[in-house]
């Protein structure tokens, strides 16, 4: 896990919106994940039901970062080659998507 703090590149940041609105859908999800683990303090508690809300996190933890990529692409890869970034851009998504 990262500090939190990123890489500076050249003044590239997420954009605002983006920021509060994964912002605001991570706090939901850290109730969600909360809630899980309150379920999970309950002597009675059914492992499929558990495993239904961990998916339910996944699913809008996958929505997350399906916003800030969609943000990244149109604010930033598709402008690298006007600011002549290309090949770091490139780098940086073959690291996300894990194809190195």
């Amino acid at each position: 896990m990262t500090s939190g703090k990123g890489h500076a590149h050249h003044g590239l940041k997420l954009d605002t919106a983006v920021r509060a609105d994964a912002r605001r859908r991570l706090l939901s999800i850290r109730g969600h994940v909360e809630g899980i683990l309150k379920m999970l303090e309950e002597d009675g508690t059914y492992c499929v039901d558990v495993l239904k809300q961990i998916k339910a996190v996944q699913g809008a933890l996958g929505r997350v970062g399906e916003i800030v990529l969609r943000s990244h692409l149109a604010d930033h890869v598709v402008n690298s080659a006007a600011r002549g970034d290309e090949a770091r851009v490139v780098d940086e998504l073959m690291e996300l998507l894990k194809y190195r």
